[in-house]
């Protein structure tokens, strides 16, 4: 539990749950007494032989109070949504039981104690400021001993772990399945026309003409056309803030620019530029690096993109009905 949590708790007790709702009474669920209604015992469940109180749940609420708040158009808005992620965490409290037991199962598997040290080594450095008397007074703000915390660590080692090995389970997907995710998704792969931008600005000093302007912007076209690199040329003569990047402004669509710039960049071809824009602030060369057009993706463009689509799909499925067997087989009991 970090230091941040601990702070939002304190906040979230105070009853600051629904300040965003200034106008509306106190939202029941984000204060301690709203909890405790539910769970008038202060226990929220109990998953093998570990109770899951309420202050645990709390405290893995208190961080995302501010996000629901921003989320939330009203008051009843915000306690559906708040009572939403309390269940979800009371159900991933639990599964982390459950999944550190099955960890446990396997005699032979051992959490090196380096690797505690090193983790907890690593918290008091990065949200204590390596001062181990702060780290100690959170563990007693907390009511907890060293050991407990060390005990905390580990299952979150174990569970971070368990997790990852789960990842691991699918990477490869069949051509043929991928195939047909295409066909009968093809909506999804839908583009609009885009360019790959990359730009030229003469800032216009005070006694600059447009002729100045376009003359200046000219000869740069000419070294274009003559073979050197746009990228280099933006480098060299560019005076905006991507000039260092070779004035790349990466891909744009025709309503991300103003009519001044979308009409002359979207007649380009890959590889071409445009004559001297002149405005009242400047001149610009545009170039178009690479062109997409409105469509439907090619399967070959889109290939990677399916193949890791459905990796996550069957790794999230894969997950469930793990979850699903170590529900059904552990002990848990919900209040």
């Amino acid at each position: 539990m970090t230091l941040r949590r601990f702070v939002a708790l304190a906040l979230l007790a105070a009853g600051s749950g629904s300040a965003a709702f200034s106008q509306a009474p106190t939202a029941s669920l984000g204060t301690p007494d709203g909890l405790n209604l539910r769970f008038a015992n202060g226990i929220a469940a109990i998953a093998e032989d570990k109770v899951i109180t309420v202050d645990d749940v709390r405290r893995e609420i208190a961080p995302l109070i501010q996000q629901i708040q921003r989320e939330s158009r009203s008051e009843k808005e915000f306690n559906q949504k708040l009572e939403e992620l309390q269940d979800d965490v009371i159900q991933s409290l639990i599964d982390r039981v459950l999944i550190v037991k099955e960890f446990r199962k396997d005699e032979k598997k051992r959490i090196p104690e380096g690797f505690i040290d090193n983790r907890i080594a690593d918290i008091q450095a990065e949200q204590f400021d390596n001062d181990r008397s702060k780290f100690l007074a959170y563990l007693r703000s907390r009511g907890t001993t060293l050991r407990e915390y060390r005990r905390e660590v580990e299952e979150e080692i174990i569970y971070t772990y368990m997790r990852q090995q789960q990842r691991k389970s699918y990477s490869i997907v069949s051509p043929v399945r991928i195939e047909t995710f295409y066909r009968e998704n093809k909506e999804r792969f839908y583009q609009e026309d885009s360019v790959q931008l990359r730009l030229i600005q003469f800032n216009r000093r005070n006694s600059e003409t447009d002729t100045d302007l376009s003359n200046k912007a000219m000869e740069v076209i000419g070294r274009f056309r003559a073979g050197e690199k746009f990228e280099d040329l933006a480098k060299e003569y560019s005076q905006d803030s991507r000039r260092t990047k070779g004035g790349d402004w990466g891909w744009q669509k025709q309503a991300d620019l103003k009519k001044e710039f979308s009409e002359p960049l979207f007649a380009l071809k890959k590889g071409e530029v445009t004559a001297p824009i002149i405005l009242p602030e400047g001149a610009f060369i545009l170039y178009a690096e690479d062109r997409k057009y409105a469509g439907i993706q090619p399967i070959d463009e889109v290939r990677e993109t399916i193949e890791r689509m459905l990796i996550q799909q069957m790794t999230n499925q894969n997950q469930e009905r793990w979850l699903e067997r170590l529900r059904r087989n552990g002990y848990v009991k919900h209040y």
